[in-house]
């Protein structure tokens, strides 16, 4: 090879050569993105496909198949059209994530259609031509062939210069998913103009907002994958990504090896093209791809990545809002909420879907601490003072949603912040609710939000006991899931096969915390004040349910523990000796105002959060039941730790007096087993 090698684009036609013609009829206002695709080819709306939208082929959301067949017969470009009209949708359309090539074959002759030209000539004409791209072409010409590299081979003729892909072929090598040829020259100009916003040199291509339009998410709620309009965002197949692009980068991949990869934040592009499946298919780039995504941006030493994700993350509110409530269009909703429900500018869920004019907001539910989050008692029904709807209370009376209740209603929206702990009972209402919607043949939304302690740590035993609600499922203390994926299992595990809809968070990964991601931070309980006492409460609130404080009715609710028959110095010596990492225990005293131990002095420590990372909260809170256990066998309530850890083998242990190590390898199949019930339930990276 050599840097002027030309490539077997494949699939990157579909973002070099298709989406930019759409992009240029978007803006000469000849087409219309949310238009039926029969507007513009009326034998389309056939075989149920008469509501496939272009942005349904755009974002892969049409429900079509892969790809045309290729066990029988055919030939020709118009045949193969014919054939994509005939299709029909295996799923309902801007429901599920399908890549297929069918969509693009279809635009491909939306192009053909509305410019009365066919793509090769249009995208010449309009893209290629302007920006300078002399080796970029459908159907290159025969002189050019000893530069072009091969692909597969197929007894003795090897493709080159002839289109790899066989509907492409088939279809005489101009087809809206693959067919062109490129070079690493041309692929960067093209990379350029798009970070400049659509102009190269001087040269206007296309509008700036336009390029911001197509690259930015456009993938419907439901879809559960980011997509622009043609371009890949973050999907099963953004691997050239890597680990350090932000979410709003942008790219696409190509069969034969190709990929191509934008970032408009550190203005970076990545440009991979091999020949990956000369002579007979077996190469595989996906893993380079990636690296290779990940050592470019890390070789860009002079910007910092972590702060372009701080701004992008949004909630599934945020999503919502933006797409103008479509997932919940003509819906009559009850809403499950609490003060935590808001959007990135602390606007309520409350509000926004009371106001919004596709909606219509019925009725609301509140969980534990009601609907503003201040009652540390039984909830009661009430009334929301700004909307007038109806609040039910589901930490009361009730702890379901009754029939009566649901009846009016068409779906249930689940919108609260959870703090990644099993016994915070959000996520026991989001489960008693779902099973609700299931029994009443509603819909149920969850609008998902970010775990504020991280989703990729697992910590503490599997629920071991009788399920009850601060010990909803069979999860560790610490699960590493989000609410919407929780809802995946809940939902597939109890058996309700709801009719649930997740709509995901965007631009957060699985191992930030709260703080990196931009967002406001809401008190989600009363006692839960900060992200330091969210990390802590894992493990610290453990021990809520034994003789003693957890630091309730202070201002530091657990940040501390103590007890009055607790030598304080003591402790704080025994526990430090411990090692445990990321942590470090001072002596105090404090007398609660509220709680277990209310007005009386209190001796313990307050733990100091000293490495997050390193910290095992779980392991914390079982080293103290250990140790005041062996300190003070009369006073500390050995028994009734057990009540949120759910775990009697780490109970017996405990008394036995074995070590953290052997405790934890109690745990060990159970996580194991855990894990892989999690994998297929998980949307982040």
């Amino acid at each position: 090879m050599t840097e002027d090698t030309i490539f077997d684009a494949a699939s990157l036609t579909k973002v070099i050569a298709t989406t930019p013609s759409l992009m240029l009829l978007f803006d000469r206002g000849q087409i219309e993105i949310d238009a039926p695709v029969s507007t513009y080819i009326p034998e389309f709306a056939q075989s149920g496909k008469e509501k496939i939208t272009l942005r349904h082929l755009l974002t892969h959301t049409s429900g079509l198949r892969p790809g045309l067949p290729r066990e029988t017969s055919w030939s020709g470009y118009a045949e193969g059209i014919r054939l994509a009209c005939a299709e029909h949708p295996v799923t309902e359309p801007g429901s599920v994530f399908h890549y297929s090539d069918i969509n693009f074959i279809v635009l491909g002759e939306v192009v053909h259609r509305v410019a009365g030209k066919m793509l090769n000539d249009f995208c010449g004409e309009n893209i290629f031509g302007p920006l300078k791209m002399p080796d970029t072409e459908f159907l290159p010409s025969k002189n050019k062939v000893p530069r072009i590299a091969p692909t597969e081979r197929t007894g003795n003729h090897a493709f080159r210069g002839e289109v790899h892909d066989p509907t492409s072929r088939r279809m005489g090598g101009v087809a809206g998913h693959a067919g062109v040829f490129t070079t690493a020259a041309d692929l960067a100009r093209f990379a350029r103009c798009l970070l400049n916003r659509g102009e190269l040199e001087g040269a206007r291509v296309w509008k700036a907002e336009t390029v911001s339009l197509f690259t930015s998410i456009q993938s419907p709620a439901r879809a559960q994958v980011r997509r622009g309009l043609g371009w890949d965002i973050d999907s099963p197949y953004a691997g050239p990504r890597g680990q350090l692009f932000p979410i709003g980068s942008f790219g696409h991949t190509g069969w034969t090896g190709t990929s191509l990869w934008i970032d408009p934040f550190s203005r970076t592009f990545v440009i991979l093209l091999s020949n990956r499946n000369h002579p007979d298919e077996s190469g595989n780039v996906i893993h380079l791809r990636s690296q290779l995504g990940t050592l470019a941006a890390e070789s860009i030493r002079d910007f910092d990545f972590s702060a372009v994700g701080t701004t992008h993350v949004l909630n599934g509110i945020d999503a919502l809002e933006r797409d103008h409530f479509t997932a919940l269009r003509g819906l009559k909703i009850g809403l499950i909420t609490n003060q935590t429900g808001t959007d990135r500018d602390r606007v309520p869920t409350i509000d926004l879907l009371a106001k919004a004019d596709s909606v219509r907001l019925v009725a609301l539910f509140s969980p534990e601490h009601g609907i503003r989050g201040v009652f540390d008692e039984k909830v009661r029904d009430s009334k929301d003072e700004k909307t007038g709807l109806p609040i039910y209370s589901l930490y009361g009376e009730r702890r379901i949603p009754t029939p009566e209740q649901l009846a009016h209603l068409d779906a249930l929206v689940f919108d609260i912040q959870d703090v990644g702990c099993r016994f915070y009972t959000y996520v026991s209402t989001m489960g008693n609710c779902l099973e609700a919607a299931s029994k009443a043949k509603k819909k149920f939304f969850v609008l998902d939000r970010v775990d504020p302690i991280n989703a990729a740590k697992i910590e503490g035993p599997v629920l071991q006991g009788e399920t009850s609600f601060t010990g909803w499922h069979q999860i560790p203390v610490r699960y590493a899931m989000t609410i919407g994926e929780l809802a995946r299992m809940f939902n597939e595990e109890r058996g309700f096969h709801a009719d649930l809809t997740v709509v995901p968070v965007e631009g957060w990964r699985r191992a930030w915390f709260f703080d990196r991601d931009g967002l406001p931070w809401i008190n989600p309980s009363p006692n839960m004040r900060s992200l330091t006492e969210a990390i802590l409460y894992p493990g610290m609130g453990l021990l809520e349910t034994t003789a003693l404080s957890v630091g309730r009715g202070t201002d530091t609710p657990f940040e501390l523990i103590g007890a009055p028959y607790i030598n304080d110095s003591a402790l704080a010596i025994e526990l430090n000796t411990a090692g445990l990492p990321g942590v470090h225990f001072v002596p105090i005293v404090f007398t609660p105002t509220s709680s277990t131990f209310k007005g009386k002095l209190c001796k313990g420590v307050n733990i100091i959060l000293t490495d997050r990372e390193k910290c095992n909260v779980v392991d914390v809170g079982i080293t103290i039941a250990q140790t005041l256990y062996r300190m003070h066998p009369n006073d500390f309530d050995l028994e009734k730790f057990n009540r949120l850890l759910v775990h009697k083998p780490t109970i017996d242990a405990i008394r036995n007096e074995k070590s953290l190590a052997a405790i934890k390898d109690l745990w060990t199949n159970d996580l194991k087993e855990f894990q892989q019930r999690r994998e297929k339930y998980l949307f982040y990276k």
